[in-house]
């Protein structure tokens, strides 16, 4: 069935039935929550995790994160394409109900190595899930004033999904198990399952045509080895005969996948996109993005858990005031994008973040205050990433069709998740580095350990920081959008200029 987009409140389907807007737009919004959240929900749970399961470092711990991150990214152009070809809500539900079993298995690990296995199946479910959620958003809601409302909703879900994440991953720790961080997915996949049933419209292209299942083996096989290389480069040494095979590895895998997509008759990635600035500008901004705020998350939590002795409750409502302040952002660039267009809020975003990402890096001590250091940071950082990733969406669905909305969503989230994966391996790994350097004879509860973990997260911040800043340059030098004067009967639109 397709979909034609009519009305402000509903959208007309095959067959008579009306699917609401308002419905449709929640069961998305759900879906997405999901999928995000699952990329920090876990985070306040990492010191349990360690206890139960016997881990032993801070690098090994961080596949737990990394592990979803990189199949969610790897994957994410796959899902598009299925979604495009099959149905996108075929795949949504295909995808829910991937999620749920995996984190079903998740909580039910007994050792880091199951633990890390589901958390790969969990980011392939989301994966399905993530684009075919987005494309069916820009089906249901007319490109112009109407979408960029519902892609407010949609980026304020997005980059606050994080911060609720650790919220209610704390609560979940502290009053029930770790591992109820992976069960709570279970019936929120279920609902996300009955609303798509129910509510979601099925949409397709008709001219899309196979699969690209090589491209997508090659390009996840790449990013896993280099992840892999750039987290055990400081145990292994950089110079160590795996460390230079792994990273030999990424490099031929990854430049294989550049020749099949290239030669292929349908292409994972139809290289022939990035002719739009602004799809490649979002697709990059999203890319430093993801590479600088994964590291809030990881590092403050260690913080307050570790050094300031914050219970997983605590520490999860230490980020509540960023949900605040990203939901600000947000509304403001949801208002101001129609009027302005999105480079300016491309530009102003990441720079705040970066601000509040070198504060952090400045001022942040073993004996630091929350309210005094960390809080002012935190909200500065938060509102500029409201205001980019209302711009960085908005900018790469602008002007795509509709038989391309699933490749172009997915490379947008592939984008945020791959350098999410890749940035959080190389903070973890400089970070590392740093404080070994200071304290070579190994961390024990001293005061000079404690400070010397202090120093290696700062100059984590330091780098985070210069991704951020990165994301504001680049995107801000590619994406070229304008507004259009609103014409009778039509909304006020961003189109490429």
């Amino acid at each position: 069935m397709s979909t034609t987009v009519s009305g402000p409140r509903s959208v007309p389907l095959a067959g008579g039935r009306e699917t609401r807007k308002g419905l449709a737009l929640l069961v998305l919004g759900m879906s997405q929550l999901m999928i995000v959240l699952d990329i920090s929900i876990v985070n306040v749970a990492l010191p349990d995790i360690a206890k139960a399961l016997d881990v032993q470092g801070a690098e090994d711990l961080s596949w737990v994160v990394t592990g979803y991150t990189l199949t969610f990214g790897g994957f994410l152009l796959l899902g598009g394409k299925l979604a495009d070809r099959l149905g996108r809500r075929r795949i949504f539900i295909a995808g829910a109900s991937l999620f749920a079993v995996a984190s079903l298995l998740g909580g039910l690990a007994g050792s880091l190595g199951l633990l890390i296995a589901a958390r790969l199946i969990q980011g392939l479910g989301g994966a399905l899930m993530a684009p075919a959620a987005l494309s069916m958003l820009t089906v249901v809601f007319a490109e112009g004033r109407e979408r960029n409302r519902a892609l407010g909703v949609w980026a304020a879900i997005s980059a606050g999904g994080a911060a609720i994440g650790l919220i209610v991953g704390g609560v979940l720790t502290e009053y029930a198990s770790w591992r109820w961080v992976l069960f709570v997915n279970v019936p929120v996949a279920a609902l996300a399952v009955l609303g798509a049933f129910r509510v979601l419209p099925e949409s397709r292209d008709s001219r899309a045509r196979g699969f690209d299942v090589t491209g997508a083996l090659l390009v996840t096989g790449g990013l896993v080895a280099l992840v892999y290389a750039l987290v055990k480069g400081n145990d292994l040494g950089w110079g160590s005969v795996r460390t230079l095979v792994m990273l030999g590895l990424a490099a031929v895998l990854l430049i294989a996948f550049v020749i099949v997509e290239r030669r292929v008759r349908d292409p994972l990635v139809d290289f022939g996109l990035f002719r739009s600035r602004s799809l490649l500008g979002a697709d990059l901004g999203a890319l430093f993005v993801g590479a600088g705020l994964f590291a809030v998350f990881f590092f403050l939590v260690l913080w307050m858990q570790q050094v300031h002795g914050y219970s997983p409750l605590r520490a999860g409502f230490a980020f509540l005031p960023m949900t605040a302040f990203i939901v600000v952002g947000a509304a403001i660039a949801s208002q101001l994008i129609s009027r302005i267009g999105a480079r300016p809020l491309l530009m102003i975003g990441p720079g705040l973040g970066a601000a509040g990402m070198l504060s952090l890096a400045l001022r942040l001590g073993p004996g630091s205050s929350y309210v005094t250091v960390v809080l002012p940071a935190l909200c500065v950082l938060a509102l500029g990433m409201g205001m980019t990733f209302v711009s960085l969406t908005s900018s790469a669905v602008a002007g795509v069709p509709p038989e391309e909305a699933g490749v172009a969503s997915a490379l947008l989230n592939a984008g945020q998740q791959v350098g999410g994966a890749l940035g959080l391996a190389i903070l973890t790994a400089v970070s590392t580095a740093r404080t070994n350097a200071l304290l070579p004879a190994g961390l024990d509860r001293s005061p000079a350990s404690v400070s010397a973990l202090v120093d290696g997260w700062s100059l984590g911040f330091v780098v985070a920081a210069g991704f951020l800043a990165m994301a504001g340059i680049v995107a801000g030098s590619l994406v070229r959008l304008r507004t259009t004067e609103a014409v009778p009967g039509s909304a006020e639109v961003a189109v490429p200029a």
